[in-house]
């Protein structure tokens, strides 16, 4: 390869560090944002909500505008989105205007994670695929683990405003990196346009569904906004499909699904992220709620799971790019369901070795899983269609 590929991977995985470093950062110290803008739980609870709903609505509508404008164009206006961002968010007054500025600053997200591994792979061989995605995976648990021991320490020592600062000299140094050995890349299809009216519908009914099983609970399942909401939401995904099926230049190229390779790594790929954030979800609160522990030293039990996905994440990648991703990703996916039945038998008195034991056998699972799975699914879609795939 006559570009820098070490340097490209630099840029990228930079990104990726420091994305997962700000979300687990952000979640680890809600309660202080809590009280030093004086905001009730249901309000603050939204700097969290608005950015995933937001991050997840847009993912495919900006990895569809990289196949069109360049993945490169695309990703690094993403960072600039996200470093100015991050600077309104350490200034807001008030939790509303914290929302706005996550809400901002996840436009900046989604162009940043839905063009990252089309970079990628467009810029390594074949044969290297597997490593270079695994490496990157490594980038992005290591943000995950750091997230939380670095947030209360910024939090108790420069305040709550500095866990957003922080985020101003890494993505500087990433967005130099990648200005300068990130190759720019020519559109593979000029004359097609973007599908704005499905891009629409898309983020529309997505936001909408994730909504209703966000806020379910809070409003009541049977309640008419959780029903209306619902109703609302199948109707425009099902309005996107049909748009899709017709328009000659679609968002989301249904023809993908119909590659048998792609289609089971994407539906492996959902069921993986279900028991990976079931355990991100419920094990802070049985930790917690549960066994009396602090945060302090729940927050270090938790990260025995993103320490062994760093590890294991690069080394499957390699062994991938050797013997293949099916072997791989289904003995991943074997371990992770051991770690996940391990899991569902603590009980109040459990020792904390065995905690950590679980959390480390399921975190293995899902290193051995990833980076072969990424590998295939993006190795499955044709030059032109990364973008969609990596979103």
């Amino acid at each position: 390869m006559k570009h820098h590929t070490g340097l490209i991977l630099a840029a990228v995985g930079t990104g990726a560090f420091m994305s997962a470093l700000d979300g687990s950062v952000v979640n680890a110290t809600l309660p202080v944002i809590r009280r030093a803008l004086g905001s009730d739980v249901a309000t603050i609870e939204w700097v969290v909500t608005v950015y995933l709903l937001v991050v997840s609505g847009l993912l495919l509508s900006f990895g569809r505008l990289g196949d069109l404008r360049g993945h490169k164009r695309i990703y690094v206006l993403g960072f600039g989105i996200f470093i100015a961002s991050s600077l309104l968010c350490g200034l807001a007054p008030t939790a509303g205007a914290l929302v706005a500025g996550r809400a901002v600053q996840a436009v900046g997200g989604a162009m940043l994670f839905a063009n990252s591994a089309a970079i990628l792979t467009t810029n390594f061989p074949p044969e290297r695929r597997g490593r270079t995605l695994g490496l990157q995976a490594t980038m992005t648990y290591l943000g995950l683990m750091a997230g939380p021991s670095l947030g209360g320490l910024l939090a108790s020592w420069l305040g709550w405003r500095a866990i957003f600062y922080i985020n101003l000299p890494i993505g500087l140094l990433a967005l130099a990196l990648s200005l300068r050995f990130i190759p720019a890349d020519r559109p593979v299809r000029q004359v097609e346009r973007f599908d704005l009216p499905g891009a629409a519908a898309f983020m529309a009914g997505l936001t909408l569904l994730l909504l209703a099983l966000n806020r379910g609970h809070a409003w009541g399942w049977a309640s008419l906004q959780t029903l209306g909401a619902f109703v609302m939401a199948f109707a425009l995904l099902a309005t996107f499909i049909a748009l899709e099926r017709r328009v000659p230049a679609p968002m989301l190229d249904l023809s993908l699904f119909s590659r048998r390779l792609f289609s089971v790594a994407t539906a492996s790929a959902v069921l993986n992220y279900i028991c990976l954030y079931s355990i991100t979800f419920l094990l802070p609160f049985y930790l917690i709620q549960g066994r009396g522990l602090g945060s302090a030293q729940a927050g270090l039990i938790l990260t025995a799971q993103p320490l062994v996905m760093a590890i294991v994440a690069p080394l499957s990648g390699a062994l991938s790019d050797r013997i293949g991703s099916r072997v791989l990703s289904s003995v991943g996916m074997l371990i992770l369901a051991c770690g996940l039945a391990f899991l569902s038998r603590l009980g109040v008195a459990s020792p904390v070795a065995h905690v950590v034991a679980g959390l480390a056998l399921a975190g293995l699972g899902t290193g051995i899983f990833i980076s072969p799975n990424t590998s295939a699914l993006m190795g499955a879609a044709p030059r032109g269609r990364q973008g969609i795939a990596s979103g």
